[in-house]
């Protein structure tokens, strides 16, 4: 991890000193451990304050939607795939964009991290061979990495991002992806369900964070702030509403949402926010075969209509 976070600054004070950009986005140490904050950095001397670790988590694709400047960002798997999904809905202009591809293994989830510390204060940690050392007031424990991934990382297949214009470090392995969870959901009967939504959305207290980090909402007006018509009621006392506020943005983003996690990370409720998503999006590549921001070539799954499209979801015969 310091040798990557070495690597990202020298890139990006070469783009400074070079001219190339104007700006570049990364992400700098936070204030706590397990910490690490979007950074904005337009001298090639403050490159030093660029870093690399498993708490980039942030979606740096958020921050470059109309850029007329010439932009640096620094890009995993997942952001460089939102950014391929912005070229294609014309938000970002790759004219103006320079991508440094990190390979990423995966980022923390610190829901996870807290619920290991039960209560203990962490003070620092360490990140070595796979291992995350933990460290306290009195006390020093070790968990696997792969045991605090965030969800997103746990089932990423695209951790080598699928678009730079150069890429530093070693390349992960590739992994696939079964949706495996989706498929358990689904077995379960239609009670079970409705309870477990009713129960998720029961918590959630309508900030609109899961709207806000998600890289692919950027309608001007959401259908949520409408007052004229009112689409839905906006208090956050009816789960209902709560519903159908989630049920909607699952629709929008669908054949978009790249599984990134950031809506589930803003949720400040713990709400599994994903759930619908990873169900439409695997929905998507089984009818159409389409999966968001793999490629600049392909269409958006819903721009495009093909005659031997299967259309089981519209007709029963």
């Amino acid at each position: 991890m310091e040798n990557l976070a070495r690597l990202v600054q020298d890139a990006a004070r070469k783009l400074l000193e070079e001219k190339k950009v104007d700006l570049v986005i990364g992400f700098e140490k936070g204030s706590l451990p397990l910490r690490s904050t979007p950074c904005f950095v337009r001298k090639a001397e403050d490159a030093g304050k660029l870093t690399w670790n498993s708490s980039c988590e942030n979606n740096l694709a958020n921050y470059l939607r109309k850029k007329t400047e010439k932009v640096g960002v620094i890009a995993k798997g997942c952001d460089a795939r939102s950014i391929v999904a912005l070229i294609k809905e014309n938000q970002i202009n790759l004219d103006n964009l320079y991508i440094i591809g990190v390979p990423c293994g995966g980022m923390i989830d610190r829901k996870k991290i807290e619920t290991i510390l039960n209560g203990r204060e962490l003070l620092a940690s360490e990140e070595k061979d796979g291992w995350l050392i933990l460290k306290g007031n009195g006390f020093e424990q070790a968990v696997r990495k792969e045991d605090v991934l965030h969800g997103s990382c746990a089932t990423c297949r695209t951790g080598n991002p699928v678009l730079s214009d150069e890429l530093l470090g070693e390349k992960v392995p590739e992994k696939e992806d079964d949706y495996s969870d989706v498929a358990a959901f689904e077995a379960k009967t239609v009670a079970e369900r409705a309870a477990y939504f009713a129960e998720q959305m029961s918590k959630c207290i309508r900030c609109y964070a899961c709207r806000n980090a998600c890289p692919m909402c950027y309608c001007e007006e959401c259908f949520v702030d409408c007052t004229a018509p009112q689409w839905i009621g906006k208090s956050a006392s009816s789960s209902g509403d709560n519903l159908i506020f989630q049920a909607m943005r699952a629709f929008h983003t669908a054949g978009r949402c790249v599984d990134c996690g950031s809506c589930d990370r803003a949720c400040p409720m713990g709400i599994d926010v994903r759930n619908l998503n990873r169900k439409l999006a695997r929905d998507v590549k089984e009818i159409f075969g389409a999966e968001a921001g793999m490629n600049l070539e392909d269409k958006p799954a819903l721009n495009e209509f093909k005659f031997d499209d299967p259309q089981t979801f519209l007709v029963k015969e």
